[in-house]
């Protein structure tokens, strides 16, 4: 909870420096593109997959990014103590976790090309934050979230609406549940309900994405209304 305050207080202080403007949250893609470029732009650049690419370890792909200098280059903020989790490939080379635990929600900052005139195509129905000032209830909108170690790869937290499927998965690491950090700064812990959300943490644990049955999607709705503000036609919740 505490690497999450800090980054909530990292946000916080960028905006400020930046006309209310929160950082980029982008796709896996646009990042790995721009780190090839030798630019650090996203609030935090590490891509993480299973096998020994050095993404998965390169403290500085987050410490040198965006957020980087608003929590003072500390690689420690970006990742939760308890995630030990690596493939057999990587224990075998000596690996004991990976540097990055923490996703931004893909609603929240921004979302690079995924953003168009109305906000993003993503879920086009929904507001994309891309100013602090633009949160009308920033308690209710979540900004970090403890992703699941498989389901983790960039650092766009990105559950499509429409489809009623787990894109990405959040974290249980803690007795079933998972932290969040809002947009007023509070963090909270919330224990899911669905056995289906409490996926095991490890390599192809999370086999997102997958679609989920009525009766499986109370974590799904849970975590949607605290995603962004619907603006536009249809329902989902």
């Amino acid at each position: 909870m505490n690497n999450l305050r800090q980054l909530n207080i990292g946000v916080s202080i960028y905006a400020q420096d930046n006309e209310d403007q929160l950082p980029y949250n982008q796709g896996a893609e646009e990042i790995v593109r721009n780190v090839a470029a030798g630019v650090l732009n996203n609030w935090a650049s590490s891509v993480l997959n299973w096998e020994l690419d050095p993404s998965n370890t390169n403290e500085v792909l987050n410490t040198r990014a965006a957020l980087g200098s608003y929590v003072s280059h500390n690689a420690k903020v970006f990742r939760c103590p308890n995630d030990a989790v690596v493939s057999e490939l990587q224990r075998g080379s000596g690996w004991t976790e990976r540097s990055r635990t923490i996703s931004m929600n893909a609603m929240v900052g921004h979302a690079g090309m995924f953003l168009t005139a109305s906000g993003n195509s993503n879920n086009p129905s929904f507001h994309q934050y891309r100013r602090f000032s633009e949160f009308t209830s920033a308690s209710d909108v979540f900004v970090f979230i403890e992703e699941h170690p498989d389901s983790i790869n960039d650092g766009y937290f990105l559950n499509r609406a429409a489809r009623y499927e787990w894109n990405d998965l959040p974290a249980s690491f803690h007795n079933g549940g998972a932290n969040l950090a809002y947009g007023d700064g509070h963090v909270e812990g919330h224990k899911w309900q669905d056995a289906s959300t409490r996926k095991p943490a490890r390599p192809d644990g999370a086999d997102v994405p997958f679609q989920l049955k009525y009766d499986e999607r109370n974590d799904f709705y849970w975590l949607l209304k605290r995603t962004s503000t619907q603006e536009h036609s249809g329902s989902y919740y």
